[in-house]
């Protein structure tokens, strides 16, 4: 029997080891990967191609990320989703529910933070207007998947207060964010300092006052060594001019992972970030935007980096109901061929029988 395949589609590169990690634990399956793709919606195919959405998971630098990393490690790859039939399919997001997934198994997987639920977010939900346009304050609300794996049960309590059918939800810890405390142990040279993360909100064209939160930051450090960690989006020479500027002599960092710098730091200073919630694991202080009991609340769970083992299971859970399902179809469909009256016989026969 041919194996059963299976689909994982990928987005940024945090998103893009999970969905890796979750492929491992699942090896019985034929995997293939695919950077995420606009099927079923050509408007947006038009602006990505046009070169619109380069800030996005679906162009750009974060695109160019995942594929460099699906072929480093010699995936299999299906550009949009289309080489077979996939028995099952694990998605990123589903701000955008490809065309050719909608028949499918799914499982959505979460990333990590979701943005605030602003002004956009309540007019995309109550006007049904597309998801995408309010990233992923919406992440959910498409209801499409069988199963929403969350990193905690207060991600779940904040799914379920949006509207997410709550037995769809599972709460499995995600990968990338459930065994913190193995940061601890890096190579990263430099201890006891203030981390400021920023983020790639002006690249996604959200406003926001660089300057004030970089001021902000100088003053919180209050004379103690920084170091600033750029998102990998952000234009470069624009954010390290301003950081020069605003808080001279600090340090600048953005292609080289956060992890470490998170475990060896004292502070971390950022907006709206999922790295948030390895510092609170490590106990480091923390300032955010968000309330830091809120965070705490949503913190992901850690079990030992088995989340990807979890997700698996629901997937494996899945197609095994699946085939459940088609197998009592068939034979449901097999006795309805059977010409009633030998049925009717048949009945009669049996009834003698227990006599």
């Amino acid at each position: 029997m041919a194996k059963k395949k299976i689909l994982y589609i990928c987005g940024s590169l945090n998103q893009t080891t999970q969905m890796h990690q979750i492929s491992k634990e699942l090896p019985e399956y034929d995997a293939y990967f695919a950077p995420y793709y606009p099927d079923g919606y050509g408007y947006i195919r038009v602006v990505t191609n046009a070169g619109l959405l380069g800030m996005t998971i679906l162009g750009g630098q974060a695109k160019q990320r995942t594929v460099n990393y699906l072929r480093e490690h010699n995936l299999n790859w299906d550009v949009n989703g289309d080489l077979h039939n996939y028995d099952l399919v694990y998605t990123c997001s589903d701000l955008l529910i490809q065309k050719n997934i909608r028949n499918k198994n799914l499982i959505l997987v979460q990333e990590g933070m979701t943005d605030p639920e602003n002004f956009v977010y309540y007019l995309v939900k109550h006007l049904k207007l597309p998801r995408w346009i309010a990233s992923t304050s919406v992440t959910g609300l498409s209801y499409a998947y069988d199963k929403f794996c969350v990193a905690s049960e207060g991600y779940k309590e904040l799914f379920i207060g949006k509207g997410v059918d709550q037995k769809k939800i599972e709460v499995t810890g995600i990968p990338n964010f459930d065994n913190s405390k193995e940061f601890l142990d890096n190579d990263f040279p430099y201890h006891n300092y203030v981390l400021v993360a920023t983020s790639d909100m002006r690249e996604t064209y959200k406003y926001e006052n660089r300057k004030k939160f970089i001021e902000k930051a100088y003053k919180i450090a209050n004379g103690r060594k920084m170091i600033f960690k750029l998102h990998p989006n952000e234009n470069y020479k624009r954010s390290s001019e301003e950081i020069n500027k605003y808080a001279p002599d600090s340090m600048i960092f953005q292609s080289e992972k956060i992890e470490p710098m998170i475990a060896n730091c004292d502070v971390l200073i950022t907006r709206y970030s999922s790295v948030v919630y390895t510092a609170l694991v490590l106990g480091k202080e923390v300032h955010s935007d968000y309330d830091i009991d809120y965070l705490k609340k949503l913190t992901p769970i850690q079990n030992g980096g088995t989340s990807a083992f979890q997700i698996a299971q629901i997937g494996r859970r899945l197609l095994a109901e699946h085939e459940q399902s088609r197998i009592y179809n068939i034979n449901e469909s097999s006795v309805k061929r059977i010409p009633l009256k030998e049925r009717l016989n048949f009945g009669k026969k049996l009834a003698k029988a227990k006599h």
